[in-house]
């Protein structure tokens, strides 16, 4: 028996968009408020970020429960589904929420270990990389955002599951067989592309994404390992969204979890680094 969604799109899309704005207004905050200044981000203050990505999110999860708690009781769409238990859904929902956010965010481990390379090539200063970061982590949002959309409207067809659980296989397989020595970064296929379409000018360019040198304007390095950071990014969320529908198919659930894990990401990439920095 199919469990009735939750939050249906057509009937929340105002809980999406409340989401989607709580999130912006983190963003800007983090950039315009609390990363106003470009500094090298310490060991101390990437902890006590991490502390406040989790609080939220197990806050949100808290807050999550108790509105359905609140609400489920008084749903007629829901009631009137065969052996539909209120108490027992929001219990199935914050627990689901936890799950999706705990896996999303220890897959996040592969995503660290590919910005400390990434960085460490195009040897972008400490100073600069939380700018590299947030505005790569803007972009995760994005595509992540696009994957669950598709992934919550393909799910309507059952045989989509399978096809979930392939693509899990499939990166277990290519995880237990991977070569320990990949590819430099530069190497990017798309990376290689996009030089021979923009010119990339050599040298640090300070905070700059793009400079004009000889009368026209080129990419500046920065930008090429922000470049580098969203094309690897875009792989891990192939990986990794079909693992969260695998654990629910509430695509707010999803789409919540999936989100607070990426914007934690940032702060738990200094903690690790300065972490490893101090050992």
């Amino acid at each position: 028996m199919t469990e009735p969604i939750l939050f249906p799109f057509a009937d929340y899309w105002w809980l999406y968009g409340a989401f989607a704005v709580f999130v912006g207004v983190m963003l800007v905050l983090d950039l315009g408020v609390f990363h106003r200044q470009d500094h090298a981000v310490s060991f101390k203050e990437a902890g006590t970020w991490t502390v406040v990505w989790v609080a939220l999110a197990l806050a949100f999860d808290l807050g999550l429960y108790l509105y359905l708690r609140h609400r489920l009781p008084h749903d007629a769409r829901l009631l009137a589904a065969e052996g539909f238990e209120p108490l027992a859904a929001a219990r199935t929902a914050a627990l689901e929420f936890l799950a999706g956010y705990l896996v999303e965010y220890s897959l996040s481990v592969d995503n660290i270990f590919v910005f400390v390379v990434v960085l460490a090539y195009f040897r972008v200063p400490a100073e600069l990389q939380h700018r590299v970061l947030f505005f790569g982590i803007l972009g995760a949002l994005v595509f992540r955002a696009v994957f669950i959309g598709l992934g919550a409207a393909l799910l309507r067809y059952s045989w989509v599951t399978w096809i979930f659980g392939a693509f899990l296989v499939m990166t277990g397989v290519r995880m237990m067989f991977a070569s320990e020595k990949g590819a430099a970064p530069g190497d990017n296929a798309l990376v290689r592309l996009f030089r021979r379409v923009v010119p990339v000018a050599a040298g640090s360019h300070g905070r700059s994404f793009f400079v004009k040198q000889g009368g026209r304007r080129q990419a500046t390095p920065l930008f090429v390992s922000l470049l580098v950071l969203e094309t690897t990014d875009v792989v891990f969320a192939v990986d990794s969204v079909p693992a969260i529908f695998a654990l629910t198919d509430e695509p707010f659930i999803v789409f919540s979890s999936n989100m607070f894990a990426v914007l934690g990401l940032r702060s738990l990439y200094f903690l690790l680094k300065g972490a490893v920095d101090k050992f």
